[in-house]
């Protein structure tokens, strides 16, 4: 372990002066740990501290998981990215544009031009969105009384296209869906085939849909911060009986866990001799699969669980399959070609394949894209290129 005093004092301040509740911070070479960090409390008001192996809900860092499973089954031919994916799915099928409204307020939908692939849904591409940044979504929802994603219902999945296939980038439940396309072909549940087949094998013993009893002496509540900064704790919990396992953000997990798996990809999908994919799946999900699209400003439809989000502002973007990917070297020291993502209670992590390093950094906040979150993990990541360096 490098001595990181500086980040340490940066991260105690943070928590000290209540300006986040809890954090913990993990990153790691290709040699081992190079920094593990825990700070705060798992709730504000509490005396239970914040630990290295304190459990979250790690929201869309599910997506890259259950993109890893979606890649086995390609390597195994048991899914193609090319193939209607309503082929594997045939609820899939019954996806329709979204036009616009009648007088009435009623939605007015036509047929795609083009079917959904697997692709589509790994880039999100596909048409899909999320009503956290959509409004046409929320106004759906409401217009037909269909309910969030984050009941896990059925039914929270079929929220119409807001484009066709292939023609824009727009961030969304395409990942849910291709969840269902794992077990379609394996015949598992979601959690079962992560444990068999990614989890078993990185050892991410503390990864799971359904919080264990052990999992939930060790849970961080979720906070929210108010109009004046301040943060609270709030009731939030994924439906720990749902209809569908939300591939796109229903897992809670550990720091260290999600570090086993960062390292995996980091490695070409191999870690301490567990091989989870091929080396030649690893490159091709680390590339640009969405050509020129541009990938916006994320606005809040819904302002109490999202900011406004600009990923890496004046730069061009990348999405591979399932990640952003910056496609020039960014200030805090990370790598071009980079992959990254994050979760929607302020939790994040970085791959960078050329130098070799990987990091996680999670806390539980409401909105996302915290100010005092993201300037904490800009720090974080600075300082561990800076570590880098020094070694």
């Amino acid at each position: 372990m490098s001595n990181l005093k500086s980040l340490d004092q940066i991260l105690s301040q943070a928590v000290e002066s209540k300006a986040m509740p809890g954090i913990v911070a993990a990153a790691a070479t290709d040699k081992g740990t190079l920094y593990e960090g825990a700070f705060g409390k798992r709730e504000l008001g509490k005396q239970a501290p914040m630990a290295p192996d304190t459990v979250v809900w790690i929201a869309s860092m599910t997506k890259a998981i259950t993109a890893t499973a979606v890649m086995q089954l390609v390597e195994r031919g048991k899914l193609g990215l090319e193939r209607p994916a309503s082929e594997v799915v045939p609820d899939l099928a019954r996806a329709k544009v979204l036009e616009g409204f009648d007088p009435a307020g009623k939605p007015r939908l036509r047929a795609p031009k083009r079917p959904i692939t697997l692709r589509h849904l790994l880039t999100h591409t596909a048409g899909f969105g999320y009503e956290i940044w959509d409004q046409g979504i929320i106004q759906y929802q409401t217009a037909t009384g269909t309910p969030g994603i984050t009941s896990c219902t059925n039914a929270a999945l079929t929220t119409p296209l807001m484009f066709d296939p292939g023609d824009r980038w727009e961030y969304g439940i395409s990942i849910d869906w291709a969840g269902k396309m794992v077990e379609a072909v394996s015949g598992q549940s979601l959690d079962r085939y992560f444990q068999e087949n990614i989890f078993g094998p990185l050892g991410m013993k503390d990864t799971s849909f359904k919080i264990s009893a052990s999992q939930r002496a060790r849970l961080a509540s979720v906070h929210q911060r108010g109009g004046d900064g301040a943060l609270a704790p709030i009731e939030f919990e994924i439906p720990q009986a749902p209809e569908f396992f939300m591939g796109g953000g229903g897992l809670y997990g550990t720091a260290r866990d999600y570090l086993a798996f960062a390292r995996m990809i980091m490695q070409g999908g191999r870690v301490d001799g567990a091989q989870v994919l091929r080396s030649e799946t690893v490159d091709l999900m680390a590339q640009n699969h969405i050509g020129a699209l541009d990938i916006g400003v994320f606005k809040p439809a819904i302002p109490a669980l999202s900011n406004e989000v600009a990923l890496f502002p004046g730069m061009r973007k990348g999405w591979g399959l399932s990640f952003l990917i910056n496609d020039q070297p960014a200030p805090t020291g990370r790598s071009a070609g980079s992959l990254a993502w994050a979760g929607l209670a302020n939790t994040y992590f970085w791959i960078d394949r050329a130098k070799r390093v990987s990091g996680v950094f999670l806390s539980q906040v409401f909105p996302f894209w915290d100010h005092t979150a993201i300037d904490l993990v800009t720090k974080f990541e600075t300082e561990m290129y800076r570590a880098l360096t020094l070694r």
